[in-house]
């Protein structure tokens, strides 16, 4: 059995392990002999313990009060027992028994051990609550120590003895991280377990963003520069909007910094990600033309109610609005909290057109509206349009060449550029319900045919569609047969001259649409080769 000074310093080392102090480690000691006293002496046992470190000695005395009949034999002693040691002892004395360290048994001690390593276990997860319930949203920096089924257990550099993790949904795709690493990342919340709390980390959180921008921006630590919003897909892009609280700090500059070295360094640290930084605005459509950088939107209109954006750029310009798997845009339209549909200038046009021509509502008329500046007009005949009040394309779209040249200023060749112009913009699709019904047995019919009539009536009801050219040749082949027949038989038709006839039809069968065939020979059996 250890002595006292032995179990003394083997609290030490234990305890300087696990970040306690001095007091701590004198109640965890006192809470262990009580627990060992009660195997001993009962539950409700009363006792004072003193500990003498530089001595190394831990004084024990139980102390029992003298009563006349013992209920708790734990805490209580009878007068005659009492009197063994003392015969003065009377009913409400205190009997003070000095127990030795030693005396403990077995069972004793492992009782005061559980106690003790329960106590050093509820202290632990005590103090790693109030370390981290306020730190929410901080950068925290650690070491990997283990990679478990796709998770990072870390051991933090604060409180090693804190259980934090980084799950495989809150990981960067395009990061490795091996045993040993060091490794920062986001606290994101503090989650209560069985064997208490553990620590949640995430470097695929747009705080892990906002955090490393507090970090190497001293503007934004010191809340002259503001972070709005951001919107991020990790491994691939992030979008952050930001603010400045004075006018004469660029909010922008001062997160690039220097050369971008600021901005360099979170990239750095996100191995690679793309980083757009905005300027915030409170105008949702100036707002949204800034989230769609790096394109440039030539216009845009926005409904307040349903909080939708039309952004219209230029063709060159579609592609990287859009962004690799329609990243841009999305991102765009997270980061400003609205929807975003996006047009090229040419959809957007065509999209006006459909509406000036089969109508819509008026909120569609206006919305699909351009100016005409936005057109590829020479100056000289947009000045002289807008002379007149025409400003945007719905008010010439229905012009004709001779309006045109009523217009002062404009030519025949400036009619025909603006009748041209309103042509190719106006060249869309008629919708399904405003298309003629063709009837289902109507066949299209070759012109120049064997029945002009019927072609006429024809050609009122449905647009003329030439056949191929094998039909054609087959027709011709057909009358030259009849015309065959009729010689031979004086009008009538003869056995000679219906074979004949079906040769010419076979022959020009076999010749295909890319030969011709010599029908007349054909039907007189002297040839059938192709000429």
């Amino acid at each position: 059995m250890a002595n006292a000074s032995q179990v003394l310093e083997a609290f030490r080392v234990m305890t300087a392990h696990k970040s306690l102090s001095r007091d701590e480690l004198h109640d965890l000691i006192k809470d262990g002999i009580h627990a060992a006293l009660a195997k001993r002496y009962g539950p409700n046992v009363q006792a004072e313990i003193i500990i003498d470190e530089e001595k190394g000695k831990i004084d024990i005395i139980v102390l029992k009060e003298v009563v006349a009949d013992v209920i708790d034999p734990s805490r209580e002693v009878s007068v005659e027992e009492a009197r063994w040691d003392d015969p003065d002892f009377q009913v409400g004395d205190l009997l003070e028994i000095p127990v030795e360290f030693s005396e403990f048994g077995r069972t004793a001690v492992l009782a005061a051990k559980q106690r003790i390593i329960q106590r050093v276990r509820e202290g632990e997860r005590n103090r790693i609550r109030e370390e981290f319930a306020d730190k929410i949203g901080e950068l925290l920096s650690g070491e990997v120590q283990a990679i478990e089924r796709g998770k990072l257990v870390v051991m933090l550099n604060v409180l090693r003895e804190a259980e934090a993790i980084i799950p495989w949904r809150e990981q960067n795709p395009r990061e490795r991280f091996r045993q040993g690493e060091p490794i920062r990342a986001v606290l994101k919340k503090l989650e209560e377990t069985p064997k208490g709390p553990r620590l949640i980390l995430s470097r695929a959180d747009p705080e892990f963003v906002a955090s490393l921008f507090k970090l190497e921006v001293p503007e934004i630590y010191q809340g002259v520069v503001k972070i709005i919003d951001i919107a991020r897909e990790a491994g691939g892009r992030t979008k952050i909007a930001v603010v400045s609280n004075d006018d004469s700090i660029d909010p922008v500059g001062a997160c690039v910094g220097l050369k971008g070295s600021r901005v360099q360094a979170v990239v750095s640290e996100m191995s690679g990600e793309r980083i757009d930084i905005v300027p915030w605005h409170p105008d949702p459509e100036i707002y949204a033309k800034r989230a769609l950088a790096p394109a440039k939107v030539a216009k845009v209109i926005s409904e307040t109610e349903q909080k939708v954006i039309t952004a219209i750029v230029d063709e060159d310009q579609l592609s990287l609005a859009i962004g690799r798997n329609g990243q841009n845009v999305r991102l765009a339209s997270q980061l400003i909290g609205w929807q975003i549909d996006l047009y090229s200038s040419r959809e957007w046009m065509e999209r006006g057109a459909q509406v000036a021509l089969f109508g819509g509502s008026e909120e569609d008329e206006r919305a699909a509206d351009f100016p005409l500046a936005e057109l590829d007009i020479p100056p000289a005949v947009l000045a002289a349009l807008q002379a007149v009040g025409h400003e945007t394309f719905l008010n010439i779209i229905d012009l004709e060449r001779d309006d045109f040249l009523r217009i002062a200023g404009l030519g025949a060749e400036d009619a025909e550029l603006l009748e041209k112009l309103i042509e190719e913009l106006t060249i869309v699709e008629e919708p399904a319900e405003l298309a003629e019904e063709v009837p289902a047995d109507a066949k299209p019919v070759a012109t120049g045919g064997p029945f002009p009539e019927i072609e006429e009536e024809v050609e009122e009801e449905v647009e003329v569609t030439p056949v191929a050219e094998s039909d054609a040749l087959e027709l011709e082949a057909a009358e030259a047969g009849e015309a065959a027949a009729a010689a031979t038989g004086n009008g009538e038709p003869t056995e000679q001259a219906e074979v004949t006839a079906e040769e010419a039809v076979t022959a020009v069968e076999e010749a295909g649409p890319a030969g011709e065939v010599d029908v007349e020979a054909v039907a007189e059996g002297e040839s059938d080769e192709r000429v």
